[in-house]
């Protein structure tokens, strides 16, 4: 079955942070797991390089929007590569191609009636690039978002005729419930639609980076318009000499972060009417990380560094903190001494510890080769089912919620050790055929529980499976038993060392 999700394009006006990297790994975690599945996958994010809120940083920093673009479009990718993101492609809103598609599309909408010109007023938020509704904003008429005052702006410009797709987005909401999770971002759209829709502004005037209106070239296409159609751009020159339209689209899961929830939910679906295209099957927002009570943002200075993360902690510390520690879908708070703490506690103890202790028992006792039997009772029953649970998480997005699934056979495997006590048996001649159980147990269950970690954990879990002799990663042997013994373990080392605090430097 294709597969294709994407995350929102990142905005160029400012470099990468924990916010980019927590929607991306969250993406990433849907593709890799879908390829366990055998579904062949379409990855894509990128970057949203037009607009206001670009030409504006790039004149306070003395250099063209192109060059802006250009350099941090350049650290989102390296940002991608880093967390090991495995994305197909990386769309930037500056390929021509890109812009090819979106003069094609405006003018499909013009042509069949839903583009007009008009004169907009209105409270505009320059770093959100987006007119504000009454009801939107805060007192003092600042945005909700970046809390600056916003400006009162009048132009001429074209319009998109929003107002006729009211009724059609609420039959589109009735008909399919679950098309916007979770279940209050549904709610939010709908009310958003159910308030009334006012027709939106499809260019703005005066503003050179961007793409030209086709039909009007003293005017640019709204950058929001020339952004959300990158989703459609990409599958028709991601490949060279191929077009992936007919193979991927419409979209499996959109995921987006909750400020960005009426562009996605709203606007977006109305254009694909209008176009005549097919809608996503999903779109799920996500809710935001916070430190210090405040969204994590390069503007308001409360930002952790994932680059410094990774450097000392790795890669998959990163990951799984990110989707362990809020539910996502939720908000929720971050700290240093959180990551710190799940790092040394889940992934370093329960986790790291559990593959050395195992690898080493099965080598002491049974000369590193896994015993032939079948799994203890107490554990077959606590894994039945596991496979489809996380399976029928993914297909709801429910990407913190499987990773609990997985951690609590973890838990169940050291529990396990514990009660069973291998190194008391192994003293016991006659208690061999029951040490064999308890050693492919575990050697089985660390087995499953790393194929199915696979997608949070990708280095690690693929690590501790050739230590393990058993490298497949497909869903299908993710079921304890589904392997036998006889596999020689390899070393392993240790999947999450201890990390030394920084000594404080002299006064």
């Amino acid at each position: 079955m294709p597969y294709y999700v994407t995350t929102p394009i990142y905005y160029v006006n400012g470099e990468p942070h924990l916010g980019h990297v927590y929607t991306t790994v969250a993406a990433d975690v849907l593709a890799r797991h879908m390829r366990q599945r055998g579904d062949e996958v379409f990855f894509l994010t990128g970057t949203d390089e037009h607009g206001e809120p670009v030409a504006q940083a790039a004149e306070r920093e003395g250099v063209t929007p192109r060059e802006l673009a250009e350099r941090n479009a350049e650290r989102f990718k390296e940002v991608a590569r880093r967390v090991n993101a495995t994305n197909d492609f990386f769309i930037r809103t500056s390929d021509p191609e890109h812009e090819a598609v979106v003069a094609e599309i405006a003018t499909r909408l013009k042509e069949s009636g839903h583009v007009y010109q008009g004169l907009y007023e209105g409270w505009y938020c320059p770093r959100c690039a987006d007119f504000k509704t009454e009801n939107e904003i805060l007192e003092g008429n600042r945005c909700p978002i970046h809390l600056i005052e916003l400006d009162r702006e009048q132009e001429e410009n074209w319009f998109f005729r929003l107002s006729a797709f009211q009724e059609p987005l609420e039959q589109l909401y009735a008909e399919r419930p679950d098309w916007v999770l979770p279940r209050n971002r549904y709610n939010e759209a709908l009310s958003f639609i159910q308030g009334g829709l006012n027709d939106l502004s499809l260019s703005r005037h005066g503003l050179t980076w961007g793409v030209p209106v086709p039909w009007d070239p003293e005017q640019t296409i709204y950058v929001w318009i020339d952004a959300l159609l990158n989703y459609y751009s990409a599958l028709r020159y991601a490949r060279p000499g191929e077009d992936l339209t007919e193979r991927f689209w419409p979209p499996t899961v959109h995921l987006i972060a909750k400020d960005i929830l009426k562009f996605h939910a709203v606007i977006w679906p109305a254009l694909l009417m209008a176009a005549e295209l097919e809608q996503p099957d999903k779109l799920f927002i996500h809710g935001y990380l916070l430190m210090d009570d405040h969204k994590m943002s390069k503007s308001l200075g409360n930002v952790l560094d994932p680059f410094e993360v990774m450097d000392v902690y790795g890669t998959d510390a990163l990951r799984y903190y990110l989707l362990r520690e809020v539910g996502f879908g939720q908000d929720g708070s971050i700290s240093p001494e959180g990551f710190e703490t799940r790092y040394v506690a889940e992934l370093a103890n329960e986790y790291g510890n559990l593959a050395s202790r195992t690898l080493a028992m099965v080598a002491k006792y049974r000369d590193g080769v896994v015993p032939n039997a079948d799994p203890a009772p107490e554990i077959a029953m606590q894994f039945d089912g596991l496979a489809a649970t996380v399976r029928q998480r993914i297909d709801r997005v429910e990407v913190s919620a499987a990773l609990e699934d997985v951690w609590e056979r973890v838990r169940a495997l050291n529990r396990y050790v514990t009660d069973s006590e291998p190194w008391t048996l192994a003293k016991d001649e006659g208690a061999a055929v029951e040490l064999d159980v308890v050693l492919y147990t575990l050697a089985e269950g660390l087995r499953v529980v790393s194929v199915l970690l696979h997608p949070w954990v990708p280095d690690s879990a693929e690590r501790l499976l050739a230590a393990l002799g058993r490298e497949d990663l497909s869903l299908e042997t993710a079921e304890l038993g589904a392997i036998g013994g006889g596999a020689t373990l390899g070393e392993l080392g240790q999947l999450f060392p201890r990390v030394e605090p920084k000594a404080e430097a002299p006064a």
